[in-house]
């Protein structure tokens, strides 16, 4: 079985409501819902789609930029070494972190940040994604990105973004490569 049939299979059995506090007759709706302070959780085929791009490994640790309501890390938890998910609205970070440990999901660390800033004491990251729209792809995430590393990010304007695959090789000579379109809540913080 490939890990794309695996990342698929474990995505069908994550009940998307479980990380929903209100609007959970939407659950299985294949739309973005909000989930408070001017964020969504991503409609479950982006997700998918988005985690089958980045190409998690258990072998692997993942960066993740916009924890939002936890359900994309519970998918990137599943199909990763380690997770480090940061997440800027002390809201939203207390829920998911608490949400998350409730559902016994153990090899996630939580920072409340600036994700634009990514991770410096934990890096360099195989895998980095990030849930939210960049003006352009943030210098402090490709300088945390491995050699052989992945990351996926929206990036463009507020009305869509292109979907980029991030790739970095050995050298560390970084290729973009546009997925598709899609739209996503803004990226705030202070990268450059």
């Amino acid at each position: 079985m490939t890990m794309n049939h695996e990342i698929r299979n474990y995505f069908n059995t994550l009940d998307r409501s479980l990380f929903m506090d209100k609007n959970k007759e939407m659950a299985n709706v294949d739309s973005p819902v909000p989930i408070g302070y001017g964020q969504t959780i991503s409609q479950p085929s982006l997700v998918l789609e988005m985690t089958q791009l980045l190409m998690p490994d258990k072998g692997m640790k993942t960066l993740e930029i916009g924890t939002g309501s936890g359900y994309q890390t519970a998918l990137l938890s599943e199909f990763s070494k380690e997770v480090f998910t940061i997440e800027r609205i002390p809201q939203l970070y207390i829920k998911s972190k608490t949400r998350l440990e409730n559902m016994g999901y153990k090899n996630v660390c939580f920072k409340m940040d600036d994700g634009t800033m990514g991770w410096p004491e934990f890096a360099p990251f195989d895998r980095i994604i990030v849930t939210a729209a960049a003006r352009f792809i943030p210098s402090s995430l490709t300088h945390q990105l491995s050699p052989n590393g992945r990351m996926v990010i929206p990036v463009g304007g507020p009305n869509f973004q292109e979907l980029l695959l991030v790739t970095k090789d050995e050298k560390g000579e970084v290729i973009t490569i546009n997925k598709g379109y899609v739209r996503f809540v803004p990226l705030i913080g202070k990268y450059e």
